[in-house]
Parts: C-alpha cells; sequence; structure tokens
C-alpha cells in the first residue's frame, strides 16, 4: 500500500542543476582550473560540502577549512541569484499534475532534498501547498546514499518506510531509498538509474494507476 511519495528536488521537481553547473564552474575558474558538465555529473544529491570537496578534488586543490566555508558561501550566493528569479515555468512537465492527483486520492506527500535552498524554489515556482512537509538540507546531517533524509520524511509524514515510494534522478538518491528500505521510482535513464525499481523518463503522461500497476509486481 502506498501512503506517501516522497520527491528530490533538483532533476525531479525542477531543474537547477544548469545553476549548480555555472555557480561551480565560475568557482573553478577563479581557482584556475575547468569543470566540465562530466564532472557535474558527481554532484548529483550531493551536499554542499561534499560537492566543493569533489570540486577541488578534481582541480587538485587543498585549502584550511575556513578558507572552504567562504568559497561555499560564494557558490550559494551566485546559485541563489539565479534561484531568485525563478518562476513556474521551470517547474517540470506533469509535476504538478500528478502531486494534486496524489493528494486527491488521499497520498501524503513530502520534499525530501539536500538543498538548503528548497523552501526558496518552492516558493518561487508555487509549489509550496502541495507537499505537506519538507525535509532539507537544513534539518539532516547526513548526506545521501545514507537515507537520513527519506526516513525523516516518513517519520515525520507518520507513514512506515515500506508504504512509502521515492523520485529520485541521482544514482545516490536511489541508493538512500533503498537503505530506507522504500520502494523507488528513477527519473531518467534506466542505463543509470537501473537499482530504481521503475524508471520513467519523467511525469508528462505519468499517473497514479500507473504507479500501482508498474509498482504492484515489484
Amino acid at each position: 500500500m502506498i501512503g506517501a511519495c516522497i520527491f528530490d528536488l533538483d532533476g525531479v521537481v525542477v531543474d537547477t542543476a544548469k545553476y549548480h553547473f555555472i555557480a561551480w564552474k565560475a568557482l573553478a575558474k577563479e581557482l584556475g582550473f575547468d569543470f566540465t558538465l562530466e564532472d557535474n555529473e558527481r554532484l548529483k544529491g550531493v551536499s554542499r560540502t561534499q560537492s566543493l570537496e569533489i570540486l577541488l578534488e578534481i582541480g587538485g586543490k587543498q585549502f584550511p577549512e575556513h578558507e572552504k566555508l567562504a568559497m561555499a558561501k560564494k557558490k550559494n550566493t551566485l546559485y541563489v541569484s539565479f534561484i531568485e528569479k525563478m518562476t513556474p515555468d521551470e517547474t517540470l512537465p506533469g509535476v504538478e499534475k500528478f502531486l494534486r492527483e496524489l493528494r486527491s486520492n488521499g497520498i501524503k506527500t513530502a520534499l525530501g532534498s539536500a538543498s538548503k535552498n528548497a523552501p526558496m524554489i518552492l516558493e518561487r515556482i508555487r509549489l509550496t501547498e502541495l507537499f505537506d512537509i519538507i525535509v532539507d538540507g537544513n534539518s539532516i546531517t547526513e548526506a545521501k546514499p545514507n537515507p537520513e533524509v527519506f526516513l525523516k520524511g516518513a517519520e515525520r509524514l507518520g507513514v512506515l518506510p515500506e508504504n512509502c515510494v521515492v523520485f529520485e534522478d541521482a544514482i545516490a538518491g536511489v541508493e538512500a531509498a533503498r537503505n530506507a528500505k522504500m520502494l523507488c521510482v528513477g527519473i531518467g535513464e534506466p542505463e543509470t538509474l537501473g537499482l530504481a525499481n521503475l524508471v520513467i523518463p519523467g511525469f508528462e503522461g505519468f499517473t497514479l494507476e500507473q504507479l500501482f500497476v508498474e509498482l504492484r509486481t515489484v
């Protein structure tokens, strides 16, 4: 029985990956090395602090902790300047319709994201009201693939983990869902998200009935 659906934010509800990439690339350039789209794939579903560590590893750079904190803050300031200008048009196709279908059928909804800017983004795209709760980077200590964000979401919703379905676009997120003993729908390519119970290209045309049918055989 599906009691709740928990959604990652970036790449699932809205595409903010492009803004993260621009901001990280600008920081890398300032530090004297290039940061590619291929490099950016390693940051999917990863916290800001861990993302910075990966970026510095790519550039072969080492800095004391206080300088790394300043770098992370600078990156976030640039990123926030982009997302402050977001509009509802940036919601990925089919997401709002699917969320409304879930809620009209009594299925609880949660956002489970490592992003500390998740509440602001939901406000900008006007989807806050469609989530019962938000668990973001401000309320967790462990990054995916640790299942903390999803388990905390299930707990706050009052739904058992085995009755939750997670929607994720990142390998680390799929692993986190599995570690939480939850079913997982991957948003993207089966070649990348093969560990998910079901993989779909996106929410456009996707219905609750399809979700029930596809997961019934899992």
